[in-house]
């Protein structure tokens, strides 16, 4: 892009410019410090932002600076719209912070952005040609689909047969029990819908987005098989009344069943072809078929008020009596019916309360649609089911013959049976006879009931066909939807071919033929009542877990869960949520344990395999507060001896880079103690732990399946940075004790620098009164080279020459992304083997407080070490060598260790062989200050001078503490050449010792040995006890 500049100060005014300076396109940004406001009097060349210019006023917009800084935007909801996919970027603080080049009045900048770049704006229009997406308001959208769904099937077939069964009184509370539940989840779903923009998925979107994919993935699966069943239960109900209508015209196919199958499988052929349509004719059709209802209802409430004549009385409607309304006031229940069995058919009247939260892709505004719209329904719904309840109550009686000859003739009601009787009518025969002879009328036999009661029998069919079918259409839509976002997630394998949408509303054409495949499945039952049962009891799951959603989210006290609906209560969600769960049980106990296996195995299916999402769900928010609650509490907590845990700070560097460092920690602290990976970075070398690096570092460890935290920590130097993160690292009573760090093989290469800044670190431990643990693998620690890694400076690698043999690399696929890479780059260490019946040995020296025995205690309870031996071996002479292993294996029988083997050392005052001597005099030869070298200077001045030089005084007087570490050496290296793993105590150095002379020490106890070895001391505290207080 060229340079910008504008003629006049009216073009700089309209174009957001700022009159006196200049810049190109590719330019610095201008100072923090500079405004864009100059006085009116100002001349010369123009300032313009890039990209402002071309008359683009939306742009212009995006691009608004603030008066501190000309690319310091002011806020602008673009900015925290692109959260999931960033449309607007803000500029960073790198951007913000960065110095201003001039050249000649001209502000040059070569960066790569200097001002957020526009990309994709959501609400910005189609291309020329492409029609918008269809979009739905409040009422049709979300009303009119929910009270749609709502007066299904039930309603006209089943409701009056509900009211003879259960009776008026217990009908209302059936209904406005599920109205209980309803509005209930109504108000939870408000509550989720408010907090936050609701993309496509409905239940499944808000679940998943509150709850987590383990218990969103379950219920995905769930909810959106029940709404293909749905689907299925209208289809079969319109199905039957289109039988019934045939078998009156004596025009029936095969038999009643099939007839239903054939004309139920047409039936949903025919809503899949207008649902391939487009959403847009979808809601067309909704339109017409509501209009049917309102027709249907308004005949319902006319013909109640008609006087009936001679063929209505016959079966059963006498107009309203108070003699039939006090007889169907009460229960009367047959077959073995009860209140939950009869509830359990009526309960999938109210399942259509979600219908317009499935279909939240497309609707306008869903956070203000969604209340609005389900409350209204709810409301509006539940009067006319009230209202039909009581009316058809009060107008027919429970049972009735339909023969016109059984009129009462006199005043004698001797042998009538029922409250008919009082009306003039006999129909004792009918309810005596069983079978074909029985009554074929009134409330308990007539499903269309509400026809025969109506001013015009067929606008009734009409309303049972507009009912069935809109709720099927309904259905069969939001089952689809609501698969294709679970499709998306990537939560379970071999389903992502239905996640394709297609069109300008993205119809899920293929999710569609799956559910229109379910459906006919279950058509092919033509079981009315036994689809009902199923569909009850997996969306009775389903609101429960909404409605703890709800609850979740608000108990966490998140400071994302603000719902800009406020009228719901986190104790009203918890209570819909267990009534949900209870009435599951109580509609069919079967059922319910079936669905809550299904939910279960999907529920483990998604936590083993742990989806890589991060929604911000309550459940995040809740382990943050467990953990503070429980991290506050422990602090409050005074340390005992019993409950010590060795809690360490490991020095891995990049711990990818050392995972046998890693691993060996790992095994003795995971489900046990805190561990974390610490990684100095020097800040002399201007190194930096960017923050991808950072999160691959997390990613590669929780791959390993290491329970750690990683923190990096600019610093100056190694021992700098150590002594920090010793002081600084851990949480409370969740600080290092320990620290752990390997061994430096090649630390007589090192640099003096290097070295005592290693040594010095050691020191500083001890100094600090903490725990200290060294690690020396005899191949080194250091696997860069295997993968090319940046050397971390503060960690100067363990030969890099070699590579372990034993080491394996199983590199895996990697993607482009660094956490990605550095997660797939996984190395097999020796601590990963199951180690058999190889031994443990641990040559306890000196008594630390029992760290020393500790930690392989807590190895062994590991299953890769669980069939070790443990070998201890201790200081003793002759003459009390049995004593001292009695007293010793007493000592372990009291710490409950279950260590039997005790071997007592009595040859290690002797001298030490020749050539190990000789061995140890070329290691610290380098490090002798010689009388000849001394050149007249003292020695405290050489001392200063060269910090690693040994003087003939010190050496001399440290010669019998070196010649017992050589000793030592042989006897670890003839008793223990076939361990697993050897623990040595580590000598704690006097102020005095010189650096180089310790760092010979830990070389001559450590080497010639081909396992690896632990120098560990304990900061001489009892960590182990034998008391119960």
């Amino acid at each position: 892009m060229g340079q910008l500049t504008s003629k006049s100060a009216s073009d700089a005014a309209e174009s957001n410019t700022v009159p006196g300076i200049r810049f190109t396109s590719h330019g610095d940004p201008p100072p923090p410090h500079s405004s864009p406001r100059t006085d009116p009097g100002d001349s010369g060349p123009n300032l313009q932002i890039p990209g402002t210019g071309g008359g683009d006023s939306e742009r212009q917009e995006m691009r608004r600076s603030s008066i501190y800084s000309t690319i310091d935007m002011v806020p602008k909801l673009d900015f925290y719209a692109g959260s999931l996919s960033p449309r607007h970027v803000r500029p960073s603080l790198e951007t913000l912070r960065r110095p201003t080049p001039f050249d000649d009045g001209v502000w040059v900048n070569n960066s790569e952005l200097s001002i957020p770049d526009v990309l994709e704006t959501e609400g910005t229009e189609p291309p020329a040609g492409q029609k918008a997406p269809v979009r739905f308001g409040w009422v049709v959208g979300v009303m009119v689909r929910c009270m749609l769904n709502i007066w299904g099937v039930i309603l006209f077939l089943r409701l009056s047969w509900i009211t003879s069964e259960a009776g008026i009184l217990l009908t209302c509370v059936i209904i406005l029990l599920s109205v209980v539940i309803t509005s209930v989840t109504a108000l939870s779903v408000s509550a989720i819908a408010t907090n936050g923009r609701v993309n496509s998925g409905g239940a499944y979107f808000m679940i998943s987005r509150t709850l987590g994919p383990e218990m969103g993935g379950p219920i995905g699966v769930v909810f959106s098989f029940a709404n293909a069943l749905a689907c299925a239960l209208n289809t079969v109900g319109f199905a039957e009344v289109i039988r019934d209508l045939l078998q009156e015209f004596g025009l029936g196919m095969v038999d009643a069943e099939n007839d239903v199958r054939i004309i139920g499988v047409i039936t949903v052929s025919f809503l899949l072809l207008i649902s391939l349509a487009g959403m847009e004719w979808e809601a067309k059709a909704q339109i017409l078929f509501f209009v049917i209802l309102l027709i249907s209802f308004a005949n319902y409430f006319v013909g109640t008020l008609i006087p009936p004549d001679e063929e209505k009385r016959s079966k059963g409607i006498f107009g309203y009596r108070g003699e039939i309304f006090s007889d169907n006031l009460m229960s009367k229940y047959t077959n073995g019916n009860d209140f939950f069995a009869v509830f359990a058919i009526f309960f999938p009247s109210a399942i259509g309360i979600l219908s317009g939260v499935n279909i939240s892709g497309d609707l306008k505004d869903p956070a203000t649609a969604i209340p609005k719209g389900t409350l209204g329904a709810i409301f509006l719904t539940t009067l006319s089911y009230l209202g039909i309840c009581v009316t058809i109550g009060s107008v027919v009686v429970r049972e009735a013959s339909g023969n016109v000859t059984d009129v009462l003739l006199g005043n004698s009601t001797d042998g009538c049976k029922g409250v008919a009787c009082q009306l003039g009518w006999n129909f004792t025969d009918c309810m005596d006879a069983v079978g074909a002879d029985g009554c074929q009328y009134g409330l308990a036999h007539s499903p269309k009931v509400l026809g025969q009661v109506s001013g015009f029998n067929y606008l009734i069919t009409a309303g049972v066909f507009a009912a069935s079918l809109s709720s099927a259409l309904g259905f069969l839509v939001s089952a689809p939807k609501v698969f294709q976002c679970l499709c998306r997630d990537n939560i379970y394998p071999y389903i992502g071919f239905f996640a394709k949408g297609y069109g300008k509303n993205d119809e899920p054409l293929r999710a569609y033929l799956l559910c229109y495949v379910i459906a006919i499945a279950f058509i092919l039952i033509a079981q009315l009542n036994i689809i009902a049962a199923l569909i009850s009891n997996f969306f009775l799951c389903s609101y429960a877990l909404i409605n703890f959603s709800c609850f979740h989210a608000s108990i966490t006290n998140s400071p994302g869960w603000r719902p800009s609906f406020h009228y719901y209560s986190k104790w009203t969600a918890l209570v819909g949520a267990m009534i949900s769960v209870g009435l599951m049980f109580a509609f069919s106990w079967r059922v319910a344990v079936a669905t809550v296996c299904i939910i279960l195995f999907l529920f483990a299916y998604v936590a083993y395999n742990k989806p890589q999402v991060n929604w911000g769900t309550s459940l995040q928010a809740g382990r943050y507060n467990i953990a503070l609650s429980y991290s506050v509490a422990l602090s409050r907590v005074e340390d005992h001896v019993k409950n010590f845990r060795p809690q360490c700070l490991v020095l891995t560097g990049p711990p990818n880079q050392r995972p046998a460092l890693v691993d060996f920690v790992g095994a003795f602290t995971k489900h046990i103690s805190l561990m974390i990976c610490g990684d100095v970075l020097m800040a002399s070398e201007g190194q930096s732990r960017v923050a991808t690096e950072t999160d691959g570092m997390v990613k590669w460890l929780n791959k390993r399946k290491v329970r750690s935290f990683y923190t990096p920590f600019d610093s100056d130097s190694l021992r700098g940075g150590t002594r920090q993160l010793m002081q600084a690292a851990g949480l409370g009573k969740l600080k290092p004790n320990t620290l752990v760090l390997g061994f430096k093989t090649g630390w007589r290469e090192a640099s003096e620098e290097s070295l005592v800044d290693y040594v010095n670190t050691i020191y500083d431990t001890f100094d600090s009164n903490h725990c200290v643990i060294l690690l020396r693998m005899m191949d080194g620690l250091d696997v860069s080279d295997h993968f090319g890694y940046e050397v971390n400076q503060c960690f100067v690698p363990d030969n890099p020459d070699q590579t372990d043999p034993s080491i394996t690399t199983t590199q895996e696929a990697t993607g482009d992304a660094t956490g990605e890479r550095m997660s797939s780059q996984q190395v097999r260490t020796a601590f990963q083997n199951n180690q058999g019946k190889k031994t443990i040995d641990v040559y306890w020296i000196s008594d630390d407080g029992g760290l020393t025995l500790l930690v392989p205690y807590l190895l062994t309870r590991r299953k890769n070490w669980g069939q070790s031996k443990v070998r201890v071996f201790i200081l003793g002479d002759e003459q009390n060598m049995e004593e001292g292993r009695q007293e010793m294996i007493s000592l372990l029988k009291r710490f409950r260790l279950d260590f039997h083997d005790v071997i007592v050392m009595t040859d290690s005052e002797r001298t030490p062989q020749p050539k190990n001597l000789k061995r140890f005099e070329d290691i610290v030869a380098p490090y002798r200050l010689n009388e000849e070298q001394q050149d007249g200077a003292s020695e405290s001045e050489l001392k200063t001078l060269c910090p690693l030089k040994i003087s003939d005084k010190e050496m001399e007087a440290l010669r019998t503490k070196s010649n017992t570490k050589v000793r030592l050496n042989e006897i670890i290296r003839r008793n223990s050449e076939h361990a697993a793993l050897v623990l040595v105590s580590l000598p704690v150095p006097q102020t005095d010792c010189p650096m180089s002379l310790y760092m010979a020490w830990l070389e001559a106890l450590t080497s010639g040995l081909h396992c690896p070895v632990v120098l560990i001391r304990g900061n001489q505290q009892n960590v182990l006890t034998f008391y119960c207080q």
